[in-house]
């Protein structure tokens, strides 16, 4: 998995009866610059707390869960995941209630300067979004270019910020990032 994510594609299952490799073009990404945050997106973060990496087995598992509409995380790619966040390649980002309660989040893959967001899930209003917002945080803290990839830009993560680029920018940059040390 991690040479592919190398060489700009990712994995994909349709719930184990084949895997396939993607590269979209256009490529969604995440300017770390380019992050848009409501004023109520902004009050209700004031309601969470952002941790990394407390809980990923969870985070993963509610990615995961078969019952998500568009879910596409089957048993052997949680696995993967799971492979890779005990290397750690894979990381997740815990968005917590007033009690310390999983309210939402989101896990990554990192290599070098790349950051693939593979999955976001809510069980509270706006935690997956407030979670975004904390991995946006901490990689511009690295202080390192950071290529954040979500693969596909839908309405809602282009309301978040979420632009295309062609897949040959695409490319360059990931070359430009790859090698560098891991951010996390």
């Amino acid at each position: 998995m991690l040479e592919g994510y190398r060489k700009g594609v990712f994995a994909m299952s349709y719930w184990g009866l084949m895997y396939q490799w993607w590269s979209p073009d256009p490529r969604g990404i995440l300017p770390l610059d380019g992050l848009r945050a409501s004023r109520s997106l902004r009050k209700s973060a004031s309601h969470y707390r952002v941790s990394f990496d407390e809980d990923f087995d969870e985070v993963l598992a509610f990615c995961a869960d078969p019952q998500r509409p568009g879910g596409w995380i089957d048993p052997g790619l949680e696995a993967a995941y799971r492979d890779l966040h005990r290397l750690g390649h894979a990381h997740s980002v815990e968005a917590r209630d007033s009690e310390g309660g999983l309210a939402g989040g989101l896990f990554v893959v990192n290599i070098g300067g790349f950051v693939s967001g593979e999955s976001m899930f809510h069980r509270a209003r706006d935690a997956s979004k407030v979670a975004l917002i904390g991995l946006v945080e901490r990689l511009r803290d690295s202080g390192q270019p950071v290529l954040l990839d979500t693969q596909w830009r839908t309405e809602h993560l282009a309301s978040l910020g979420v632009v295309d680029v062609p897949r040959p920018h695409y490319l360059a940059r990931l070359r430009q990032v790859i090698d560098l040390p891991d951010v996390w």
